[in-house]
């Protein structure tokens, strides 16, 4: 018996099987887009690097973009980390009620998303600003930074941060052996990750440690290490306070000679990176 198939049977399942192989060799849809969000990080990126390098007021203007570009995006952890990065800024420049605001404003962001590592993250800063605040105690410092760290299990930079904290609180309780402790946490934490300018500040924040101890040599010699990190991760504003802090050890051992040159050397780093204010406090060291 024969098998009578029509020229338009024909012609439907040839479009068929046009349509099935257009269907198998179509690439797949995307099941999300993170073109904003990418945007977004790679600006708050920038401010970042501005922030370590001691261009709050530039970062300041790269932060505006990154709000609207984080905005944008509705994503809850890119506005918690904006709030984080305003509230830095604006305390760097003395702004604490904003920086309060922002950080504030990044918790509460954190605690309606549920977010509680980010929201520990977010108490750490809030800690951090505690350590300049009148009425604010030590304990209550360190006590803060104990409850948000064991929260904190996977943002390394987070608990480096944490350990800084604890630190500089032991600093002020002048438990000196305590406050190096913890800042070297923090330090193996830096230097294992290649963060060249946190390591720089790390080396910084233990010879200050060690030199208000009266450890002299000993800061100088951390002092050498933070000019080192913070010459690879060229860190010109580094490198002017790591001079800086130099001369004012130098001053303390009784070395005029040594603690000029550094302070001289920290005033041309200054002004070669158009930071004159800065440059004439180091230089008004020179008069005293």
């Amino acid at each position: 018996m024969k098998v009578m198939v029509s020229r338009s049977g024909i012609w439907l399942w040839a479009l068929v099987l046009v349509l099935l192989g257009a269907c198998s060799s179509a690439p797949k849809r995307p099941a999300a887009v993170f073109t904003l969000k990418n945007m977004a990080e790679t600006q708050l990126e920038l401010v970042h690097k501005e922030t370590d390098q001691g261009n709050y007021e530039q970062a300041l203007k790269l932060l505006e973009e990154a709000r609207r570009l984080v905005v944008s995006t509705d994503d809850p952890e890119l506005l918690i980390r904006e709030g984080i990065a305003r509230g830095n800024i604006c305390y760097s420049l003395g702004r604490i009620g904003e920086a309060e605001t922002a950080w504030n404003s990044a918790l509460a962001e954190a605690e309606l998303a549920g977010e509680a590592e980010l929201a520990a993250i977010v108490r750490l800063y809030q800690a951090r600003g505690m350590l300049l605040t009148d009425g604010a105690t030590a304990d209550a410092v360190k006590t803060q930074v104990h409850a948000a760290l064991s929260r904190i299990k996977t943002d390394r930079l987070s608990i480096a941060l944490g350990w800084l904290l604890l630190g500089l609180a032991e600093k002020e309780q002048r438990r000196w052996a305590e406050a190096e402790a913890a800042m070297r946490n923090a330090l193996a934490i830096h230097e294992k990750d290649n963060y060249l300018e946190q390591t720089a500040y790390d080396w910084f924040l233990i010879a200050s440690v060690r030199s208000v101890a009266g450890q002299y040599a000993a800061a100088l010699e951390a002092l050498e290490k933070a000019i080192g990190f913070d010459r690879r991760a060229e860190n010109s504003y580094g490198l002017g306070t790591d001079y800086r802090a130099q001369g004012d050890v130098y001053t303390k051992q009784g070395k005029p000679a040594e603690a000029e040159a550094a302070y001289r050397r920290s005033a041309a780093i200054f002004r070669a990176i158009f930071r004159e204010p800065e440059a004439k406090t180091v230089e008004a060291r020179l008069l005293r």
